[in-house]
């Protein structure tokens, strides 16, 4: 069984057990998250609209906080003298996935 979940603005295909890094969700570390499911297949059956997965969830675990890769950016402007150096760094969420239902 795995199930197709929305988080951050982004989609991941989990199934039980996995750990995967989501957007800084703001939950507290070892605390339990309930993700929506977009998508939900289990063996054969496939549950997908709305009606179908409104008692449908999916239960992970904050296993901890981290951060994304540095990304460094130069803006110039030719003539005026104007330049200026940004960097950004996504806070970031490990989670677990700890049990799919269909509900």
């Amino acid at each position: 069984m795995y199930a197709v979940i929305a988080t951050g603005g982004k989609q991941y295909r989990v199934s039980e057990g996995e750990r995967l890094t989501v957007e800084r969700l703001g939950a507290d570390n070892g605390a339990e998250v309930e993700l929506r499911p977009v998508l939900l297949v289990d063996g054969e059956t496939v549950l997908s609209t709305p009606a179908q997965l409104d008692g449908a969830s999916v239960a992970a675990r904050v296993v901890g906080d981290t951060k994304g890769p540095k990304i460094t950016g130069f803006t110039y402007k030719a003539k005026t003298n104007s330049r200026r150096r940004w960097g950004h760094r996504q806070a970031l969420s490990e989670i677990e996935i700890t049990a799919i239902s269909k509900g």
